[in-house]
C-alpha cells in the first residue's frame, strides 16, 4: 500500500534555539520512500546527519518568533505485519553485533528489573517468537492505553507501577520484559494509518529467528500500514525533536496519514 504521512508543527520561539530533527522516513527492509517534501517558515539552514542507529536527522537554529515546519512522505509500505509464531530463540553468542546494544537495560527500559516477572510470564511458552507474543498480549491487557494519559515519560517501572500510559509508555514495558528473556527489542515512532485519535505512533521490535518482527501492545491483531520514522533502543533516542536552551513546546500539531490509489506520479 502507499501513504502519504506528513506532520505539521508550530512553534513560538523566544529566543535562537538548536533543535535536532528526526522527522524523516527512510527506506529500509519494510518500506521505501518514494518522495519528500519539507517546508520550513522562516527558511533556515539545515544541516543533516545520520546517527548511531541509522536514523536520518537535521539539526537547525530556530529564529524568534513564529517557526513552523512541515513534512510530507509518500512511502510504500505493507498493509499487514508479518508474525512467526514459533520462531526460534537466537543464542545470545550468535547475534550479529549491531543487535546486541538491543539487549541492555536502558533509560527508560530497565530489564534488569524485570527478570523474575519476564520468567514468570512465559513459564511454559516456546523460547523466541511466543514469548514475545506472550508479554505483548499481556501488556496489552494489564496495562489500560490511554492516549490522553497526563503520564509523562514514564519508564517502564513506573509503567509497570501506574498500569496506564500512552503508547510509548506501553512499549517501554514491552521491551523491558523481552530484554530481560535475553531477547533484543528496541522501540520504533512513526506513523500508523487509521490510528485513533491520529498522532505519532510508537510500537516495539523483537528480534527472533534472525530479524526484526513488529509487536504492538496497542492494537488488539496485528496492523500493517506502519511508515517508520526511527528506532531506538528508548524514548530518549527517537524524540521527534530534541531542542537545547530554554523549553521549548510546540503551539499546535497535526500529523496526517492518507492512502494513495496507487505509486505517486513523478514530480
Amino acid at each position: 500500500m502507499w501513504l502519504r504521512a506528513g506532520c505539521e508543527i508550530a512553534f513560538d520561539v523566544t529566543i535562537p534555539t538548536p533543535l535536532i530533527l528526526m522527522l524523516r522516513p527512510r527506506t529500509g527492509e519494510h518500506q521505501r520512500v518514494a518522495h519528500e517534501t519539507r517546508t520550513l517558515r522562516p527558511t533556515v539552514p539545515i544541516i543533516e546527519y545520520t546517527d548511531s542507529y541509522g536514523n536520518l536527522c537535521e539539526r537547525l537554529i530556530t529564529p524568534p518568533g513564529e517557526f513552523l515546519i512541515r513534512r510530507s512522505a509518500d512511502v510504500q509500505t505493507s498493509d499487514g505485519i508479518e508474525v512467526s509464531p514459533g520462531a526460534p530463540f537466537d543464542e545470545v553468542q550468535n547475534l550479529p553485533h549491531a543487535v546486541l546494544t538491543y539487549l541492555h537495560p536502558s533509560r527508560y527500559c530497565e530489564s534488569d528489573r524485570f527478570i523474575d516477572l519476564g520468567r514468570e510470564l512465559v513459564d511454559g511458552v516456546e523460547p523466541g517468537y511466543n514469548q514475545v507474543a506472550r508479554i505483548e498480549e499481556w501488556v496489552r491487557t494489564s496495562v489500560h492505553y490511554n492516549p490522553d494519559s497526563s503520564h509523562f515519560q514514564l519508564s517502564a517501572v513506573e509503567v509497570n507501577q501506574q498500569r496506564e500510559g500512552v503508547c510509548r509508555e506501553l512499549a517501554h514495558l514491552g521491551i523491558a520484559l523481552t530484554r530481560a528473556l535475553c531477547i533484543p527489542a528496541r522501540i520504533a515512532v512513526g506513523y500508523l494509518h487509521r490510528l485513533e485519535p491520529m498522532d505519532f505512533h510508537a510500537w516495539f521490535e523483537a528480534y527472533v529467528g534472525g530479524r526484526w518482527y513488529t509487536f504492538d501492545p496497542t492494537q488488539a491483531v496485528p496492523r500493517g500500514g506502519r511508515v517508520t520514522i526511527a528506532y531506538g533502543r528508548d524514548a530518549a533516542d527517537v524524540a521527534i525533536f530534541n531542542q537545547f536552551g530554554p523549553p521549548l513546546y510546540p503551539r499546535a500539531m497535526d500529523v496526517r496519514v492518507e492512502m494513495l490509489d496507487g505509486p505517486p506520479s513523478s514530480r
